[in-house]
């Protein structure tokens, strides 16, 4: 029987580089319309696990299920058909694009990318790149870069450039949008305005978000549940409240019990 409770399921997945096991019979579910956080210390197999779900890595054992069918191992760009995105800590922009041209690059198979369909069927080219264009322009108003869309992406900050990658989101049917590390190196300002954007996207556009993070008051803000991960598996999952608050959870950030 099919479960549309959970939008991903995760079932004893692991992974190994040589000797050393990265990702340890791993086994989570994230929930449809929830923002989940996934924090845990250094090592611990937080983006291997993402690497893994976006298809950047193929597991060694174990199941990924997304809408209950079997994704496990498939390629990143099957995945971005059927609407799993990725952003990433380091931003992937086109720097010598503007901001407009960025989001315009993301709706796959356009008209526009065949030499036949450019030159011969120009008019339907052409209607297809103003809607594409048109959809741009909503999305850097949602975002509030509407006075930055002729801007080179590479002239932008580090927080403009996470802002334009989650606008790449929204520029195809995303279903499920894992966001690493969506603060580092964002100013408090533009971390604010991110969290802003997640929450409507969340709430407005019915967005399932599944996010690594270290900034422990923003994951506290954004995301119910927490999954702490542990020598890849998990060690806990619950409020942020219970989290922080868990005997197993700050012996494994902190190397010791809350009650010595």
């Amino acid at each position: 029987m099919s479960n549309t409770e959970y939008i991903l399921d995760i079932s004893k997945l692991s992974k190994n580089f040589g000797g050393l096991l990265a990702v340890n019979n791993c086994s989570l579910k994230i929930k449809r319309g929830s923002i989940t956080g996934i924090i845990g210390p250094n090592g611990s197999g937080k983006t291997t696990l993402f690497n893994l779900i976006a298809g950047s890595l193929k597991p060694n054992t174990g199941k990924v299920y997304f809408n209950n069918e079997d994704i496990t191992g498939l390629p990143s760009f099957e995945l971005f058909s059927k609407g799993i995105l990725r952003t990433f800590q380091i931003a992937h922009e086109f720097a010598n694009l503007t901001v407009i041209e960025n989001l315009m690059m993301v709706p796959a198979n356009q008209s526009g990318e065949e030499l036949l369909n450019a030159l011969f069927i120009r008019k339907k080219f052409k209607n297809e790149e103003e809607l594409i264009k048109k959809k741009a322009y909503e999305v850097i108003e949602f975002l509030n870069l509407k006075h930055l869309a002729n801007e080179l992406a590479g002239n932008l900050s580090g927080g403009q450039k996470k802002l334009l990658e989650l606008g790449r989101t929204m520029m195809v049917d995303s279903k499920l949008v894992l966001l690493d590390e969506v603060g580092a190196g964002v100013n408090r300002t533009l971390l604010k305005d991110l969290g802003t954007a997640i929450l409507r996207l969340n709430k407005e556009k019915g967005y399932t978000f599944c996010m690594i993070e270290h900034d422990m008051d923003f994951i506290s803000r954004m995301c119910d549940p927490i999954i702490v991960l542990s020598d890849g598996s998990v060690l806990f999952e619950g409020k942020s409240d219970e989290v922080k608050n868990n005997d197993l959870v700050i012996e494994s950030y902190l190397g010791r019990s809350k009650n010595k």
